[in-house]
This record gives C-alpha cells, structure tokens and sequence, in this order.
C-alpha cells in the first residue's frame, strides 16, 4: 500500500490518512504520469481506441480521481488547517495541464486519425460518442488556435478557475464568519422548541452556555425569517444575509471585483473561440440551441407565471395588512407572512410536518422508494469517511453490486452551503473487470440535538431525493466507457431530469406513509394533514416560479452581454426584475455576490437548466402518473432508457425513447397549478 494515500486507488479514498502535506506530491507523481502517457501516444502513432483513447483515459483517470477527493474535502472539510492554500496554490497546476492536454495538436491528431479509420465505423455508440466529444472539446480548449492565442487561452482557464474557487471561499468565509448571540429566548417568540434547543446548543459548543447563536448557515437563518415574531431580528438576519461577500464586509471576503474580472476573461475566452459571448460558449455543449432561444423560453414561462406570481402577492400583502399589522411586507416578511397565511388558509405549519419526517425513516423510506421503481437495494457499509457524521452505502441489484455512495447531511463551519451530487469514480469496464461507481451526496440540513433525531422539513425531504437522482444516474449506468457512464457527457441542461424527477415521489400518499413517523409518538403522517399539504402544495407557486426566472434570465443575459467590461449588474438585475418578478429586495442587496451556481459553479449561462429540465421531468413523471404511481415496469423503463444509457447518446433521443415523443410542457404547468389562467 502506498504511503500517499491520494496515490492508492485500489479502493475507495482513504480520508482518515489523506493530509494536506500530501497533496502536491501526488500531483507531482500524477502529472508526471499523465504527461509520459500522452507521450506514449503520440510516440505510439496509433489509429484506434486501444492505443489512443484507452491509455491517456488511464492516466487523467487517476488524477482527476485524486485531485477530485482533494477538491471534495475543501468543499466540505474547508477550514481543515492547510487544505485551502494547498488547494489554491495546485489549481493553476491543473488547470494548465489539462488546458495543455486540450491544446496539444499531436494528441488532437491521434484523435482525429481514430475517428477516420474505417474500422471505427463498427464501434459501440458509446465509444463513437466519447471520440466525437474529444474532437468537440480539442476545439474548446483551443486546440486550432495560433500559438500566441492558445498561451493566451491558457492564461485565461487558469485564471478562471483561480476565480471560481476564490468566489466560494469568500461565500463560505461570508456566510460562517457572521454570529449572534442572544441572552433572553423573548427575542426568538415564534421559533420552534427544537430549533431553539438547536441554538442553544450550538451557544454552548463555542463556550456561551445560557446564550442562543443565530449564524446564516440555511437551516439556522431559514427559522428566523420563517418563525421569528420579532421583526427587527428578522430584518438583522436578512441584511447581513443578503450582504455577504460584498462591499459592505471585509475587503478580502468582497466578491465585486472577481466578478468583474470572471465577466471580462470568460467574454475573451469566448471570442478567442469564435463565439459572439460566453453564453454562446457555453450552450455550444448543450440542448439549447442559442442564448435568444433560452431567453425566448424564460420569457414565455415568464408570461403565464408573472399573473399567478402577482396574485400570490397581493394576497400575502392583504393578509399581512388585515392579519398581522404590517403595512408594507418587506423582504424579510415575505417567508414570515408566508408561513402564517399557509398556517391561517391550510391549519397547518411546516414545522408540524417536520416533526414527522425524522432522518431515519426518510432515508428508509427514499431507499424503498427506489426498490420498488428499479428492484434495487441499499445497504449501509463500513467505510473511511472524511467527518464523524458521515456514512457510507451500497447498491445492488439481484445480489450484484452496482455502486456505492457517501452520505453527508448536516451543515457545519467549513462547508460550503447547498447541496449537491459530486462522483468519487465513475463506472467502466477494463480487462474484463468493472469499476462500480462512487459518489458523494451532499446536504445543509439541521443536525440532530439532543437525544432525538434529526426531523427534516418537506423542502427537505425534497432535496434530498433530488440529490439522489443525481446520484441514481451516476450509480445505475450501464455504460462500460468512463467517458459517457453516468453523469459523464450529459448535456449541461439535461442533466437535472432524473434529480428533479425524483421529487416528485415526495407528494405521494402511499411513499409518505412508508417515510414519516412522528419524532414523538411514532404514528405516521395522517392522512388529513397530507391532504392540506396537497392542497397547499402549489401554494405561492407563481412567486417562487418567477423567483426562479429572475435567476435564469440575469445569467443569461449577463453572459450575453456585448460589453462585459462596463455592464452594471445590479442595473440589469433590476430590469430582469421589472420585467418578471413581483418582490423587490431593498437597495443593499448584493444577491449576485453570493450567486455561486454562475460564478463558482458550473451553471455559467446555465441556470436556465433548472427550468429547461423541468419540462423534461414533469413530462417524465406524467409517464407514471398515467401508471398509477411508482410503477416498476415504468421504472425500469426509465432506467433502461434515461439513467442507464448516461451521456452515450443525446439527451433528447433517450427522452423519446422514454416517452415515445418529444418533451411538452403541460406537466410542468399542471404540476404547478399554473394550467389554469390566474384569478383576481
């Protein structure tokens, strides 16, 4: 066994062992490696998979693998003493051997001379797919350019991802760096019992026993603005939220100017590629045919919602007029009022459906879920894991083992907020053997307090399976080659339609049962209660639709900008929200300074995905609506059709051949409760 722990990849990641002083000699090793395989190939100057594609996939393999567990722990373990300035300090390393990768017009010719041999005409569609996406990305990574473009090129996709991991750290750093600490529990009135005994235990880990701590972690801010009768507490929580990582805080946690340079580089970057403007760059991957396309669909969305949205206003300011004495509903009323008007309109809080979602029989319940759509089980293992509070699991499938995955719930200091899917490997077949897949699942959710378990909202338990579906299109491929198994080569605007097809399940009566158990009493979710919870499930649908657009057609139209350098992005968001929403958050504001998914993630001139795949799963789920519900002949369909078959074949062509049509948006517009037009 290896003494560098980033250096054995005979199994799964050894985190206990893994170090930040281990990092750059592994690199060194793996680097090394990858460039004596690249050399080997051209050297080799062969014509097929076996001598081309094979050997140098081997060698990015085990270093994607490594610095991806590196990449993982400062997403989750990032105040760990000397991870993040080791981090910091190899991303230009890597970023430029694979930009030199993508630019070696050696190597791009090895690839080019697979595609013509004419014996490739009888690969497998998978194979087929991963060469044409080489010859795709040789072009994207400026393989064609003229030699002072390409150091150019270079310069920017190292400084690009020097950015993106900088603008997450400054969130990160934004979002623990703020605490409250109150003496007297009159000033949290309306707050739950458990979340209190949450914030006071959280008090007495930093040494303040007898004090409550508010922070902005989600699931410790989302209370307060929820819950919380004392209107300047909400109003203090929401201000310093909604100012993270901008001017208004230390100099060195202000995103302002990264942005500004993020807009500057990606726009050169793109025009150096041909391309009028990022957005054009980044849809060039994707379903989506043109930026005035995506737009042209946020708008049309824009325009049945914007009449459901300004209902769902007016009402909510009605009610917090003639209920609750507020003349004018600011931001940091919104979700208060909220709440009480579902409270007064349904008898019901979310906070009491909370109580009958705990940890263990939600993860029961999600796992039976899966069983009976794809006959598949899930089974807790021993595994070394990077934090005491996470687990790890298996599949299988009639005894066989498909993959596994780890399971990190709660929030904490040093973990980057949200939730996401990220693959520790990916499936594929070599000398006969198959690598089962890996993934990591990632949640903010409240940590249990006390004796009792930890009981997840509905929004929750949504998450949650969302994420699943993620991890369900890694884990269930049937693809043999790495390049297109899973996730791998998934259109960008596709990839949320197993994810948010999963949600779905979470209104079921019959998966509710199986997955709810009072925290208390034990008793599942009554079935009246479940009823005004359908009721209320498209409950201020509009607002939050149109919320979601303002998102999606800022990012588009920022990126689509003519002149990145000049643009005022607050300006724009300002006429985004003109133009489709119905809330307007006061002046300060800094939203775009903590907007991570399009300056730190991958949905740059993407959040529209969220919206696009939408359609996708709405369409989808209809499928076992017709069925009658989670049906297993339905299941295995889709898994036959959507999740085994990963990126090896356009998205769209595995959604017809689900669905036996292309996409419609009816679902998406019924399941919302917007099919019907707006009332007064």
């Amino acid at each position: 066994m290896t003494t560098n722990p980033l250096l054995d990849f005979s199994d799964l990641p050894r985190f206990a062992a893994i170090k930040p002083e281990h990092v750059t000699p592994a690199l060194d090793v793996l680097l090394a490696e990858a460039r004596a395989a690249v050399a080997q190939v051209i050297a080799a100057g062969g014509d097929d998979w076996d001598s081309v594609s094979e050997p140098l996939s081997d060698a990015t393999e085990r270093l994607s693998r490594a610095w991806g567990v590196v990449g993982h722990l400062n997403s989750v373990m990032g105040n760990t003493e000397g991870l993040r300035e080791v981090y910091n300090a190899e991303i230009p390393r890597i970023s430029a051997f694979f930009t030199e990768l993508g630019q070696n017009l050696d190597l791009y010719a090895r690839f080019k001379a697979v595609a013509a041999n004419p014996a490739f005409a009888n690969a497998s569609a998978a194979r087929k797919k991963i060469i044409d996406n080489d010859l795709r990305d040789f072009r994207l990574s400026g393989a064609e350019l003229p030699d002072a473009q390409k150091a150019r090129f270079a310069e920017l996709s190292s400084r690009l991802a020097e950015l993106s991991s900088q603008f997450s750290q400054n969130v990160m750093d934004a979002t623990d760096s703020f605490s409250l600490y109150l003496d007297d529990v009159a000033e949290l009135a309306g707050i739950p019992e458990d979340t209190l005994a949450l914030y006071a235990a959280m008090a007495e880990a930093d040494g303040q026993p007898g004090k409550y701590k508010l922070g902005l972690q989600f699931p410790v801010l989302f209370p307060v603005l929820q819950y919380a009768d004392n209107r300047a507490l909400r109003q203090q929580l929401y201000e310093a939220n909604a100012k993270r990582a901008s001017e208004f805080g230390p100099a060195e946690q202000d995103n302002t100017a990264l942005i500004r340079e993020r807009l500057v580089l990606a726009a050169e970057e793109a025009q150096l590629l041909g391309f009028a403007n990022y957005a054009e760059l980044s849809l060039y991957t994707k379903m989506a045919e043109s930026p005035q396309q995506v737009i042209d669909f946020l708008r049309d969305l824009a325009a049945r919602a914007k009449p459901y949205a300004q209902q769902d206003r007016a009402e909510l300011e009605a009610f917090a007029r003639t209920e609750l004495g507020l003349e004018t509903l600011e931001a940091w009323d919104i979700s208060y009022a909220a709440e009480k008007l579902r409270v007064a309109r349904y008898a019901f809080s979310e906070h009491e459906v909370k109580q009958y979602f705990p940890e263990h029989k939600v993860l029961a319940g999600l796992f039976s879920v899966v069983h009976k759509l794809y006959g598949i089980s899930v089974t807790a293992r021993d595994a070394e894991t990077w934090h005491p509070d996470v687990r790890y699991y298996q599949i299988h499938k009639d005894g066989a083992l498909l993959g596994g995955f780890y399971l990190d719930l709660y929030a904490r200091d040093g973990k980057r907020p949200g939730a996401w899917m990220d693959d520790v490997r990916g499936r594929r077949v070599k000398a006969g053997q198959v690598q089962t897949p890996v993934a990591y699942l990632v949640c903010n959710f409240t940590r249990p307090v006390g004796d009792k378990p930890a009981t997840f909202s509905h929004d929750e338990v949504t998450t949650l399976f969302h994420e699943f579906g993620h991890g369900l299109h890694h884990l269930l491929t049937r693809v043999d080659e790495l390049g297109v198994s899973g996730i791998s080569g998934v259109e960008w605007d596709a990839v949320e339609l197993p994810s948010q097809f999963m949600e779905n399940f979470c209104w079921e009566w019959d998966v509710l049962q199986g997955m709810s158990a009072h925290v208390d009493s034990g008793e599942p979710l009554p079935r009246a209660l479940y009823d005004k919870m359908l009721a209320a499930k498209n409950f201020q649908s509009g607002m939050q639709t149109v919320r979601q657009l303002e998102f999606s057609l800022f990012d588009m139209l920022l990126y689509s900008a003519a002149n990145p350098h000049s643009i005022d992005w607050l300006v724009l968001l300002e006429q985004v929200r003109d133009e489709v929403a119905v809330n307007r958050p006061p002046a300060y504001n800094r939203f775009p300074n903590s907007f991570s998914h399009i300056f730190a993630g991958g949905y740059a001139a993407g959040y529209y995905s969220y919206k696009w795949a939408e359609v996708l799963s709405a369409d989808a789920y209809a499928a076992f609506e017709e069925a009658g519900g989670a049906n297993p002949a339905v299941g295995h369909k889709f898994w036959d059709e959507i999740l085994a078959v990963g990126g090896s074949r356009p998205a769209l062509a595995s959604f017809r051949a689900f669905r036996g049509r292309d996409p419609q948006i009816d679902a998406l517009l019924r399941h919302s409760g917007m099919s019907e037009p707006a009332t007064a």
